[in-house]
């Protein structure tokens, strides 16, 4: 009976194992377990609210508006030429950023079925009721 669960665990180490293995060398500031958590919980709650970005042109695009947030980019990205501009783009506009280690992991999280590159979580909703409210005031 114990077995089973072991036998998990150590599967799971195996998976996570892997996942840092296929991390790109500019994947810094990479997100601990702990963190990691948080920010996909994060991103979870922002797409409920429409509060996200996502994928590397529709952030791009936030982040030359001007829109504030936190910018959450996966550190397994191939090739790798994809995403090194939206760091440089983060610190130019004063935007936190953080690598987490998967792009799955971060797709599942902002509802979506396709791997996402990164997502960029507004500080301030531009859809739904939320948005309308805080347009008119």
């Amino acid at each position: 009976m114990g077995s089973d669960s072991e036998i998990e665990r150590t599967a799971q180490k195996e998976r996570e194992k892997k996942k840092l293995l296929a991390l790109a060398p500019i994947a810094k500031p990479l997100a601990g377990k702990k963190l990691c958590k948080r920010t996909l919980k994060l991103v979870r709650r922002a797409a409920e609210q429409k509060c996200l970005k996502r994928g590397v042109k529709e952030v791009v695009k936030s982040i030359r508006r001007g829109n504030r947030g936190l910018c959450v980019i996966a550190g397994n990205i191939s090739p790798i030429d994809v995403i090194t501009h939206v760091p440089i783009l983060c610190e130019e506009a004063n935007i936190p950023y953080v690598y987490v280690p998967s792009k799955e992991d971060l797709a599942n999280a902002g509802a979506t079925k396709r791997p996402t590159c990164c997502v960029l979580v507004l500080t301030n909703p531009t859809k739904g009721n939320l948005g309308r409210r805080n347009k008119k005031s």
